[in-house]
């Protein structure tokens, strides 16, 4: 049996007004809440910047949602921990799915470099291979510089053969973000490339 306080009676009158687009009501709730419910998202993401995050994204779905919300169900302060929780718990899983991509993108131009020296290995004098692997250790050094889009961009066009059009549905961006990634991506080792092998072209000038 639900516990009808003075303060869970006025969370559910003010919730009711939510869902009719009170904005009053929706200002009462966060001050009223939002202190205890930047606690639930800080237990759940250790972080202080990426808890105010997500609480504000939070009350967005308590906006948008609240009119699903039964008190005859739960209390409304367990609702509202639950829009938190559930929020926090998705931020988590789409940052375990974004390093697992990272780091699937670095593989992928790692295995790229060593198979460029490998195959150069097969038929090389011992200064070309020395040159390959070199080459080799820069651009996995300049990838690694790289914003994770980015690197995970290039790593999949060229590693993957995606197209554009096809590198946007698989990272659920639009067309022109993918094309930017993909660009930037490679300017920035352009650069990178260039400043690390400067020094040794002058060594040899």
């Amino acid at each position: 049996m639900l516990n009808h306080t003075p303060e869970h009676q006025r969370l559910v009158n003010l919730l009711a007004r939510v869902a009719l687009r009170d904005q009053q009501a929706f200002k009462e709730l966060y001050d009223l809440t939002s202190s205890h419910l930047y606690g639930v998202a800080l237990r759940y993401l250790r972080t202080a910047s990426t808890a105010e995050e997500i609480l504000q994204e939070a009350y967005i779905n308590v906006w948008q949602q609240s009119g699903t919300y039964a008190a005859t169900l739960s209390a409304p302060m367990t609702w509202l921990i639950s829009v938190v929780r559930n929020k926090a718990l998705d931020h988590l899983r789409k940052f375990k799915r974004e390093t697992e991509s990272t780091a699937q993108s670095i593989d992928a131009v790692d295995a790229g470099a060593e198979g460029q020296v490998e195959a150069i290995a097969d038929h090389a004098d011992p200064h070309e291979l020395f040159s390959a692997a070199t080459e080799a250790m820069v651009l996995k050094r300049c990838v690694a510089l790289l914003d994770a889009p980015q690197r995970q961009s290039l790593a999949l066009a060229f590693y993957d053969g995606l197209s554009h059009s096809e590198l946007a549905a698989h990272l659920r961006v639009p067309l022109g973000t993918a094309k930017a990634w993909v660009r930037r991506g490679l300017e920035r080792l352009r650069k990178c490339i260039e400043a690390q092998q400067q020094p040794a072209t002058g060594r040899a000038s």
